[in-house]
């Protein structure tokens, strides 16, 4: 049974909610009575709708605001920020989870203009975020807490993934560093690296990719090239959605108030 977790009375904030693992981290957060924004891309609104009704049907009810927002963009990040507030308050459960995994091809043929589009989402994106949660929380006097999306791909380098791999690396090192100046706020900040994560659309896209990349790591196959990925997996299976959420939600959580700076790997033992 999933730990539970008494939020009652926090704002919380998801980035990236209309996707796979967002969607799932802000079920359980409104399932744990948080009052839940949830904000992504405008061509996201589908899933994010999906996600709203998601975190209705939880529990969340009306404790719940669909905001459109582009995290690469200052401006959108704070007015994402203006209407939480407004509504919530200044959300002090954050996690802080848009990104893109770019193309998936080997460095010597990466497309040039794809790097700074993957490093400015992943990164400045994460970097807008912890901007303005930590702007709000200092004004309101409050303690928070956020988690940032990582990856296994910046723990170790993954093959086909330069842009990927280094803006997940990137991310630990402002995850650290944004510990260390946000902690005399009462502010935690932690990162998560999930590894090989099934089902949904980065795991069937990533396969894919892979598979079409035609490198010596992977089958051009890409069912070969799903067991090759759980064969590198020494518990020989993906992780689940509710798992990378169980951690994210325990980081958010009281039950980790010690834990500062830190990046949590959820890999199954990569």
């Amino acid at each position: 049974m999933p730990a539970r977790y008494d939020f009652e009375g926090a704002a919380a904030l998801v980035t990236g909610a209309g996707g796979d693992i967002g969607r799932t981290v802000a079920v359980r957060l409104a399932a744990s009575s948080a009052r839940v924004v949830i904000t992504d891309l405008d061509r996201a609104a589908e899933g994010l709708e999906r996600t709203r009704a998601a975190c209705a049907g939880a529990g969340g009810g009306d404790e719940v605001l669909a905001v459109a927002a582009d995290v690469t963009e200052p401006a959108s990040v704070a007015a994402c920020f203006d209407a939480a507030a407004e509504r919530f308050g200044p959300p002090e459960l954050v996690f802080n989870n848009a990104g893109v995994q770019g193309e998936l091809l080997p460095l010597q043929d990466y497309p040039v203009d794809d790097f700074p589009f993957v490093m400015n989402v992943n990164v400045f994106g994460i970097f807008n975020v912890l901007r303005e949660v930590a702007g709000g929380l200092r004004a309101a006097g409050r303690a928070g807490a956020i988690v940032n999306s990582a990856s296994m791909a910046g723990v170790e380098g993954a093959a086909n993934m330069p842009a990927y791999s280094a803006s997940k690396g990137a991310v630990m090192s402002l995850t650290r560093s944004a510990s260390k100046d946000l902690a005399p706020l009462g502010i935690r900040v932690n990162a998560i690296s999930p590894a090989f994560i099934g089902e949904g659309l980065m795991w069937d896209r990533q396969v894919q990719r892979q598979a079409q990349a035609n490198t010596q790591y992977y089958s051009t196959d890409p069912e070969v090239v799903a067991q090759e990925m759980i064969g590198a997996v020494p518990v020989r299976r993906t992780g689940t959605l509710d798992e990378v959420a169980a951690t994210v939600l325990w980081l958010l959580s009281d039950e980790s108030t010690y834990v500062n700076g830190q990046n949590v790997i959820v890999s199954g033992g990569i």
